[in-house]
């Protein structure tokens, strides 16, 4: 009798991890649904090549994902403060998985656009949860969650891209391959999470939390702004390279291997994951500014890389960029988030995010229909200009806020005198 006692109270509460077990487990489990939404980049051209459709269809499929996650982020972001981080946790993979048999049954561009949704949708629910299970498990006097948080999606989305050209180059019907292990995987990951520790008790406002919320403190309203363009051009420029980049490489280099496609996504969101970890300990506004200088002269080299068809300057100019990405992007959200109150610090960051995921997604949309019509050459010209200019602004918006801080207070009354004269 005992013994089916203690049986029955496992079933239904099933034995937790401690703390640093399930630290680790939350850390794998990020780097598992980054690496699931980084595997359709080389795969795009396999399905383009089977259904036949361009390139503004493929930067649909690609956008219409970043567009679901960000829909989901808004909605259910914070839905685990209230209903525990576990049945979130749980949900999320197993709607992960669900895609993964999408993308495993599609066969044409409707299936694809169907599972994009469904992965963003998850990919949005899980995103916010897994980065505050880091925070609430990670050790006391370690705080390893925040660079985590900020390395995980460069190293993540590098697995998934490279380890899907592997297997499209060296694996007949890699499609069936790739998703018919992630959705065994992603199973395994939710069962695992059964098992995660409680780390958000039930609180009650479950219903309110799913009302989409975007504000930034007045506060923080003028550092914002300053960090906004860098915080818009590197996010961009990662939606251009995992929709586009292995077209790129085909179309205008002339190299068809998926490998090479999936390694220049290596290289630039793997630089990107190597400059979040050397900036983390640079003043903000140093971070943002160097990390802006980089990221211009990447970008400028790939658009030289373009114009003189050298692969060479093309995958130096990814380093360079993913590299100036990291630290940028670091400083921007340390900047923009400087003195927040801890009660705004989500409404802030859903902000932050919410510009980010717009500009990863619609520009490379727009990008992509023009390639139509342009041709992906001079597009990708012209969206290197206009990054370079977003990133150069944001180190002049840095270079005003530093001379108006150092400006003096006008004395008493000399505003009303000046007015006067």
């Amino acid at each position: 009798m005992r013994g089916r006692s203690l049986l029955l109270a496992t079933i239904v509460a099933p034995p937790t991890l401690g703390r640093t077990p399930a630290f680790w487990i939350t850390a794998a489990l990020l780097l598992l649904v980054l690496a699931a939404s980084g595997v359709p980049t080389p795969l795009y051209r396999v399905y383009q090549e089977q259904f036949g459709f361009g390139p503004g269809v493929l930067t649909a499929v690609f956008g219409i994902y970043a567009l679901a996650l960000l829909a989901a982020l808004l909605v259910v972001g914070g839905l685990s403060d209230h209903v525990g981080r576990r049945p979130v946790l749980v949900g999320g993979l197993l709607l992960q998985a669900v895609s993964m048999v999408v993308f495993l049954a599609a066969d044409g561009v409707g299936w694809l656009l169907a599972a994009r949704v469904l992965q963003g949708l998850s990919m949005g629910a899980l995103t916010g949860t897994l980065g505050a299970m880091l925070l609430d498990t990670q050790r006391r006097g370690r705080p390893l969650g925040a660079l985590v948080n900020s390395a995980g999606p460069g190293i993540g989305l590098s697995l998934g891209a490279v380890g899907a050209g592997l297997v499209v180059e060296f694996v007949a019907s890699p499609t069936r391959w790739v998703f018919a292990v992630l959705t065994a995987v992603l199973l395994l990951g939710a069962a695992t999470a059964v098992v995660l520790p409680e780390t958000s008790p039930r609180a009650p406002g479950a219903l309110r939390s799913l009302r989409p919320a975007v504000r930034v403190p007045r506060p923080q309203r003028a550092a914002f702004l300053t960090a906004l363009p860098v915080i818009v051009a590197v996010w961009a420029l990662g939606g251009l390279y995992l929709s586009l980049g292995p077209s790129l490489v085909a179309t205008v280099f002339g190299i068809a291997d998926h490998l090479v496609g999936s390694l220049l996504v290596l290289a630039m969101q793997g630089m990107a994951a190597a400059g979040a970890i050397l900036g983390r300990n640079l003043v903000p506004e140093r971070a943002m500014v160097a990390g802006a200088s980089l990221f211009a002269i990447g970008v400028t080299g790939t658009a030289a890389a373009v114009v003189s068809v050298q692969v060479t300057v093309l995958f130096a100019a990814a380093v360079v960029s993913g590299l100036g990405f990291g630290l940028a992007f670091l400083g921007a959200v340390a900047t923009a988030s400087a003195g927040v109150a801890p009660a705004e610090r989500a409404a802030l960051l859903s902000s932050v995010f919410v510009a980010g995921y717009l500009s990863f997604s619609v520009p490379a949309v727009v990008a992509g229909v023009a390639a139509g019509a342009l041709g992906l050459e001079a597009v990708t010209e012209i969206y290197a200009a206009v990054l370079v200019v977003l990133a150069l602004g944001a180190v002049a918006g840095v270079r005003l806020r530093r001379r108006a801080a150092q400006r003096p207070e006008p004395a008493p009354g000399a505003a009303q005198e000046s007015l006067a004269a």
